[in-house]
């Protein structure tokens, strides 16, 4: 354990910084997968967590996995990556999708009003005079009213499903009113599970396993935890009063939509590699059990945007992100990893913890065997690690037919020191922006700054009507941009040219 905690002190004083190191050309996975387990078993040690067991999901594939501590404390069978965890709030990202997956048949409108489609709530009326009624959209993203109730609604997994509809014909007190403000509430998401099994006229388990577990082949994941093999299962605990004591079982009920599926390390990594298989938008056949489309769908956050402070060492130092909710999942955009995708799973005798990050085809992940035992920080540790060693990677964007002639259209105008190779090619306020003349001036006072130029670099798209560029000449760097204009034929609207010294 000392070599761990002498290797964790180096990664930990590595992480503070805000952007990334420079990577060493011959990093690897392999190469720093020490340096990854020693920041987990650190993190274990210090939460007292049983077993553990976590991994790398990399362009589709589990690239790394590790199983730490015991599945239970009586057998002392070792974690692996067919070990059986509860996933708890994870849970919601599978009962999201397959929402959008039955508005994909055309069986529900995600702005119908949810007593369309649960019966029982039809009685509730409106939390004030002027509300909207609660549609599905809102339980999607946490925005129907409700009080949070994690305390109180991990503890209903087991509830019967008679018992859920008597709760709901009684009726439930609004803390606000709907499309307010963001509150995380788990009663929606059990409704969301009512809804799937009234569409379907099946249990809300069945429509799950049927359209996302055995297409993507998580044969070994489900949510009945008494079907599931004791031999592979790890048994939750609570550590209290400095020692563990397992925690009951619950068993499978009416709020399992809410968070109560079970996953092994090898089957989740198939759900990972799929939703990272919806980026990019791209024109490939579409055969996964959901459309790309619909899973990118996940990721719009509905309002009520809040600063996200990044979990782990570097989070005091990162600039801060942009969080919202999404569809079963918590978005955040990060200065360093852009655009991601994360959950936690709280429950009595287990935590866990997804990170996505969509732009570079990865994603890491956690499971552990103790009450509300997050390993946020240990996931996003070591994602910041595998982007500081230069092992995340960017897909690099191919310009658009369109972008790459208008691009070649921006060097002879360079070339030329006016716009005349663009006539005939501009948008209508090109000419009211600058005039003819007015484009000479300023295209020969910058080459005269900058010297002579190597315009060969290709240009960068941000999306197929727009992209940058920068030209290292004998003075400085010349930056610019070209920005299509939304018509056809496809015109110029804007240029620019800056230099840099």
């Amino acid at each position: 354990m000392m070599r761990a905690r002498s290797v964790f002190a180096a990664i930990m004083a590595a992480l503070v910084f805000t952007t990334p190191a420079a990577a060493e050309p011959t990093a690897t996975l392999a190469s720093v997968s020490p340096a990854i387990d020693a920041i987990f078993a650190r993190w274990a040690d210090e939460n007292h967590v049983p077993g553990m067991v976590y991994g790398v999901v990399d362009h589709g594939r589990l690239a790394y996995v590790r199983g730490i501590g015991v599945q239970d404390l009586t057998t002392r069978r070792p974690v692996d990556a067919d070990t059986l965890f509860r996933i708890a709030s994870m849970t919601k990202a599978f009962t999201a999708l397959s929402i959008l997956s039955l508005r994909d048949k055309g069986l529900i409108a995600l702005d119908d009003p949810a007593e369309t489609y649960v019966p029982e709530m039809r009685g509730w009326g409106n939390a004030t005079a002027d509300a909207r009624r609660i549609t599905l959209r809102d339980l999607l993203h946490h925005v129907a009213g409700f009080v949070t109730d994690d305390p109180w609604g991990d503890r209903q997994t087991p509830l019967p499903q008679d018992a859920f509809t008597r709760l709901l014909a009684a009726g439930v007190p609004f803390a606000r009113a709907p499309e307010m403000h963001h509150e995380y509430a788990n009663f929606g998401y059990a409704i969301l599970g009512r809804v799937i099994a009234n569409v379907t006229h099946a249990p809300y388990r069945a429509y799950v396993e049927t359209t996302l577990l055995r297409p993507l082949g998580m044969t070994a994941s489900g949510y009945d935890v008494h079907s599931l093999p004791p031999a592979r299962r790890a048994l939750g605990y609570r550590w209290e009063s400095a020692a563990w004591t397992e925690e009951p079982t619950l068993d499978d009920g009416a709020f399992n939509a809410m968070g109560g599926l079970s996953v092994s390390a090898t089957d989740y990594a198939k759900w990972l590699a799929f939703v990272l298989s919806a980026w990019p938008p791209r024109d490939d056949a579409d055969v996964g059990p959901v459309r790309r489309g619909t899973v990118r769908q996940i990721a719009q956050g509905l309002n009520f945007a809040s600063v996200f402070h990044r979990y782990g060492a570097s989070g005091a130092t990162a600039c801060p992100g942009a969080l919202a909710y999404g569809m079963g999942w918590r978005v955040v955009q990060d200065c360093d990893l852009g655009l991601t995708l994360n959950h936690g799973g709280g429950y009595p005798g287990y935590g866990s913890h997804v990170l996505v990050l969509p732009e570079f085809g990865v994603a890491l992940f956690a499971l552990t065997n103790r009450t509300y035992s997050g390993p946020s920080a240990p996931v996003w540790d070591s994602a910041v690690l595998l982007l500081h060693a230069g092992l995340l990677h960017r897909a690099e964007a191919t310009p658009s037919p369109d972008l790459a002639a208008f691009y070649t259209a921006a060097r002879e105008v360079w070339a030329a020191g006016s716009v005349a190779p663009l006539s005939g090619k501009v948008a209508m306020n090109f000419a009211l922006d600058r005039s003819d003349a007015q484009w000479a001036k300023v295209l020969g006072e910058t080459a005269a700054k900058a010297g002579r130029c190597d315009t060969s670099t290709p240009i960068r798209p941000d999306h197929a009507l727009s992209g940058t560029f920068a030209w290292t000449c004998a003075h400085g760097t010349v930056e610019g941009s070209v920005l299509l204009a939304p018509t056809r034929p496809i015109t110029v609207q804007s240029l620019h040219f800056a230099f840099v010294p």
